[in-house]
């Protein structure tokens, strides 16, 4: 992992051009001063939001999984 920004060594890396006015606009609300750092911190936080809402939908889930699983009455 890193120490909250920055390159890792060993990762691989790719290059990809983007509007400059948007980078410019994460970089202010952000208040980062490196286009790099900046787009990484997006990217970063899109991937954790994301981590968090698979974590919700499974909280939200499991409640209803324990009830399928629980004992039935039986049938006939």
């Amino acid at each position: 992992m890193t120490d909250g920004g920055g390159p890792v060594p060993g990762r691989a890396k790719i290059s990809i051009s983007l509007d400059a006015e948007l980078v410019v606009e994460v970089m202010v609300l952000a208040g980062i001063g490196s286009p790099q750092d900046a787009v990484e911190a997006v990217v970063r936080d899109y991937i954790e939001r994301g981590h968090r809402t698979e974590a919700r939908i499974q909280l939200q889930d499991e409640p209803r999984r324990d009830a399928d699983l629980g004992p039935r009455p039986p049938q006939g």
